[in-house]
């Protein structure tokens, strides 16, 4: 759960400023407020993910065995290099948007299918939950870049950035896996 480090202002049911005289639309420091913490909210699930996706990565980068693993092993050690340097800079956007990044204790862990498969040899498996992570980061930024539209340039530029990155390795798992079903 994502917490900000400075209370909101005391607001009624309506949205207004207790001491203030209701007017027919919401202030627009409320707006914008409810708007960053939205953001924040959104930046916290994704660094939710790319953690999770971290320890995933290192498991399988440990679990799988076989010769066919081996491209498979390395990249996943590589890939977790690069999803905890997704992880830092979504924590220190978080930071900076007066959000607090959450701990361990507040992370929600859902990549079933990221898990270590049942035998070590079934590499496979591992290539699909890779995709499937990588779609699920893609998704999720595609859905911040768009909440961040005109209201926060910094955060949405950051996004494009790490949509890409996730898009290149989406590309390198969907090759191992083409080269793999054709086996």
């Amino acid at each position: 759960m994502c917490e900000f480090l400075s209370p909101c202002a005391q607001l009624t049911p309506k949205g207004y400023y207790s001491h203030d005289t209701p007017t027919p639309f919401p202030r627009e420091d409320i707006v914008k407020d409810k708007k960053r913490q939205k953001i924040v909210q959104e930046l916290c699930k994704s660094y939710n993910m790319e953690i999770e996706t971290v320890v995933n990565y290192l498991a399988n980068s440990v679990w799988l065995d076989g010769i066919r693993a081996k491209h498979i092993k390395d990249s996943l050690a590589a890939e977790v290099t690069s999803e905890l340097g997704h992880a830092q800079l979504l924590a220190n956007r978080i930071k900076v948007l007066d959000g607090r990044v959450p701990g361990s204790q507040a992370l929600a862990w859902t990549q079933t299918f990221m898990q270590p498969p049942e035998k070590s040899i079934d590499y496979r498996a591992v290539i699909k939950g890779v995709v499937q992570a990588e779609e699920g980061a893609i998704k999720q930024y595609q859905k911040i870049i768009e909440l961040c539209d005109v209201y926060d340039p910094v955060t949405q530029d950051l996004c494009v950035e790490l949509k890409g990155d996730e898009e290149e390795h989406r590309r390198l798992f969907k090759g191992y896996l083409a080269e793999a079903e054709s086996m």
